[in-house]
């Protein structure tokens, strides 16, 4: 499982927003998929580039970890450096590819994950850095947990306005 680092926290948390903002996102393409989303935020890469470095090798990111040796001199042997630098382990990153590690799992709110669903990769992004969050307050740290704002209720809403003072 990942170290838990507020870095990688805070790197879901921004790919998890990207995505949910309407940024691309192809499952077959190795720089916006989950996890080329994922390299593009912490390495600052575009998708273009992070697919063609991936490509100098073969397999998906699943196969790309398994593969991973930090000597070969590859160019995406060095985007999964930086990822595993931020806390991510190579089956991290197989887990991610495939939305399937049972502990983060277990807080996503959908019975079933498809990994060409933007949609699920969010779900599971934001459960990862929820899961890393909580390790994080386990060990003392402490968490500046990002909340999306309520919106207020329609009477809250008419309360404010009724009470405001006129504006000219």
């Amino acid at each position: 499982m990942a170290t838990a680092t507020p870095e990688l926290v805070q790197a879901l948390r921004q790919t998890a927003a990207r995505l949910r903002e309407g940024s691309a996102f192809a499952w077959g393409h190795m720089g916006s998929c989950i996890c080329g989303h994922l390299a593009q935020t912490i390495t600052e890469l575009s998708p273009a580039e992070i697919h063609r470095r991936a490509m100098e090798r073969h397999g998906d990111w699943s196969q790309q970890s398994v593969d991973h040796c930090p000597a070969s001199g590859l160019a995406i042997d060095h985007v999964i450096d930086e990822m595993i630098a931020l806390g991510l382990s190579n089956s991290d990153i197989r887990h991610l590819e495939h939305l399937d590690d049972p502990r983060v799992l277990r807080r996503v709110p959908a019975k079933w994950l498809r990994r060409q669903d933007k949609d699920h990769a969010v779900q599971y992004m934001e459960a990862f850095a929820e899961l890393l969050e909580d390790e994080l307050e386990a060990q003392g740290a402490r968490v500046e947990r990002e909340e999306a704002p309520a919106a207020p209720s329609e009477s809250a809403a008419s309360a404010v306005d009724a009470s405001a003072p006129a504006v000219r």
